[in-house]
């Protein structure tokens, strides 16, 4: 899918089709993000910053399962 850059006001931006934002899920005011890779860029709505910091915390809680239990024993 090509996509042209045009100008909004002052600035310069992209015009989504419709077809394209049903695709991602996407509506207005939400977020993409674009992440520089070796072959290019990527541009998705999912945080990949965020989604690093998830597997990180999930690798702990994994690691670390008798102190979760714990904690959530002595939760009231």
């Amino acid at each position: 899918m090509e996509l042209k850059i045009t100008r909004i006001g002052n600035s310069m931006g992209l015009i989504l089709p419709r077809e394209l934002l049903n695709r991602l899920d996407l509506d207005r005011g939400d977020a993409l993000f674009v992440t520089q890779t070796p072959t290019g860029f990527v541009i998705t709505p999912f945080d990949p910053v965020f989604a690093e910091q998830m597997e990180a915390a999930r690798e702990i809680l994994r690691k670390r399962r008798n102190v979760v239990n714990e904690l959530d024993r002595n939760t009231p």
